[in-house]
């Protein structure tokens, strides 16, 4: 059921998880009708509706109940929702009191940590970009969002290490890190799970590069433009990385790299550090 006054637009759903408890949905001053509709159409509202409900959700065992949801905030990509904000009420049962629950929701995202062995030595792949959210560059690893709903995330992963660094990733050699989690996390990671719905799948790809390659990575500017990406390519010692950034999918991704291999899980070697340099990594950087 739906309604529009002069006032507020509205909307009323029923979960399966809480019968006989509808929850509505309203819009805050400011939202136009349009807004409204792609927000509470979106993946991204639909996916943390089914996240509550699931087993590991905050309704799944009748302790909790979602009342409102108000609608503040929607930033549309294109035709679809790529941030949207809200505040939920959810009540505990037993106090009667709201939990807090304004959520920042952008879905999920994808980041990849890239070795390179050159010469004996080990050097990761960073990307150096201006994020206005917290007024500084940040050195990060090569990272997006997934842009549509297919949960493609692998081919996300290698897509965005293309366009933010101009190396192309053999999608076969991608290592999920993020995989080697308890079954009971999601197999993902929240940076933030306090205010924002964001999950985070970690991949690590290893490759045999010369020192040419190493030498025409570093400082190389890449991005898409038309995006508003300005983005410097950065090539520094792995042994030096987790002194080297604040990002933190860099550090959770050398945390989770480094209790694999310590436990014996990451995949063998591939061939000869010859025959890994042919197949698994090329990229189309140039020399100036």
């Amino acid at each position: 059921m739906s309604s529009e006054s002069s006032s507020q637009l509205s909307h009323t759903i029923n979960l399966p998880s809480q019968l006989g408890e509808p929850v509505h949905i309203v819009a805050a001053p400011g939202i136009s009708d349009y807004e409204f509709r792609n927000a509470i159409e979106s993946s991204l509202f639909e996916q943390w509706l089914k996240n509550i409900q699931t087993e590991a959700g905050i309704l799944a065992n009748g302790a909790m109940s979602l009342r409102q949801v108000l609608i503040q905030g929607v930033d549309m990509f294109g035709k679809r929702v790529g941030f949207l904000k809200f505040k939920a009420d959810v009540i505990d049962k037993e106090t009667g009191k709201k939990v807090p629950g304004i959520v920042f929701a952008r879905g999920p995202a994808v980041a990849v940590l890239i070795l390179l062995d050159s010469d004996g030595e080990t050097f990761a792949v960073l990307t150096e970009q201006a994020r206005v959210p917290v007024g500084r560059l940040i050195l990060e690893l090569p990272a997006g969002m997934l842009d549509d709903d297919k949960g493609d995330f692998v081919g996300t992963a290698v897509r965005e290490v293309e366009e933010e660094t101009g190396i192309r990733l053999n999608l076969d050699h991608m290592v999920d890190l993020t995989a080697f989690l308890d079954p009971s996390t999601g197999c993902r990671v929240f940076p933030s799970p306090g205010g924002c719905d964001e999950e985070i799948s970690l991949f690590l790809y290893r490759g045999h590069v010369g020192k040419e390659i190493i030498t025409q990575l570093q400082g190389k500017e890449m991005g898409l433009h038309e995006r508003g990406e300005l983005i410097k390519v950065h090539v520094v010692p792995y042994e030096r990385l987790w002194r080297m950034t604040a990002d933190a999918k860099a550090l959770m991704a050398i945390a989770l790299y480094e209790m694999a291999k310590r436990e014996g899980l990451l995949p063998p070697p591939r061939a000869s550090p010859e025959a890994r340099q042919a197949k698994s990594i090329s990229t189309y950087v140039s020399i100036p």
